[in-house]
């Protein structure tokens, strides 16, 4: 059955429709989800965030673009229509390569963003 602003109503399930920007985070315990994702654009090469882990898997979906991947001892060209998935407590990191737009869902296995920055 149709719903109205973005909720719909289905055999007494109801979903919504969250409208976010590029680059724009959602977490997700403002919505009643048990994940939280992180829309990652960037076209500056060397552009990423310092080394940091999460006490959970954080899945890499990759849609476009080129990112070297530091996890753990780990090395890794990540290219568009890879996903990458990084253990929990694993020291990880990434820095655009050029050569295009970098463009990836983060999803983070935890209803809220847990960050340890290690540098």
């Amino acid at each position: 059955m149709a719903g109205v602003d973005g909720i719909a109503q289905t055999e007494g399930m109801t979903l919504t429709a969250i409208d976010i920007a590029r680059d724009e985070n959602f977490e997700g315990y403002l919505h009643g989800s048990e994940v939280s994702i992180i829309r990652e654009y960037a076209s500056t090469p060397g552009t990423g965030p310092r080394l940091h882990r999460h006490p959970y898997t954080e899945t890499f979906l990759i849609h476009a673009g080129r990112a070297l991947f530091t996890v753990g001892a780990e090395q890794l060209v990540g290219v568009g229509g890879q996903i990458l998935v990084v253990p929990a407590l694993v020291a990880h990191r990434f820095e655009v390569l050029d050569g295009g737009i970098y463009e990836a869902t983060h999803i983070h296995a935890n209803d809220r963003f847990v960050t340890e920055w290690l540098e």
